[in-house]
């Protein structure tokens, strides 16, 4: 069933509807909490306090943006209000003057190290990176936002979603490359 008729039939209070929206989204919601404040026990409790909320406000939800959209928002929110200090860091976003020049080339591959410690060494990096960072990057490579759903999510404009992910790419990029000089 698709996810405006799950949406549909839950908004009409049918509970098994939303059961399975919840399931269809319960890792992404998780992961999400998870990447943004760095803590197992506290992702959880956000994600389940967002499966209550979005049931809670349901009935109003327009489907004006697709749900995945409209439940990142709440765990967002709910990842801002746990940890203000995280929008801050955001906000800070929007009023650096540096500007994105294009894209980021990917560094060569590290051949040396096989494929499961590459992984492994790119979590760690990303891991370490500011909570602003993390929630970018794991916004648009684990759960495969947009840009634009990025903004809507964060309710950060566009240019700085840009800004920031260009950021932590670099960082990353960065760091690979310190890397590779030690390899």
């Amino acid at each position: 069933m698709e996810e405006a008729q799950l949406v549909r039939r839950a908004q009409s209070g049918d509970t098994r509807a939303f059961e399975m929206l919840v399931i269809e989204n319960q890792d992404f919601v998780f992961n999400l909490a998870l990447r943004t404040i760095g803590n197992p026990s506290d992702a959880e409790d956000i994600a389940q306090e967002a499966f209550i909320r979005a049931w809670l406000a349901l009935p109003n939800f327009r489907q004006q943006a697709r749900f995945r959209t409209w439940l990142y928002r709440i765990v967002v929110n709910l990842c801002y209000n746990r940890f203000p200090r995280l929008r801050r860091e955001l906000v800070t976003l929007m009023d650096e003057d540096e500007a994105l020049s294009g894209g980021v080339e990917r560094p060569g591959h590290l051949a040396q190290l096989e494929l499961a410690e590459q992984r492994e060494w790119l979590h760690r990096q990303i891991d370490a990176l500011p909570d602003h960072y993390r929630m970018l990057i794991s916004l648009r490579y684990q759960n495969e936002l947009s840009y634009e759903e990025i903004a809507r999510v964060t309710d950060l404009p566009l240019g700085t979603v840009k800004t920031g992910l260009f950021r932590a790419k670099e960082r990353l990029r960065q760091a690979m490359l310190e890397l590779e000089e030690i390899v």
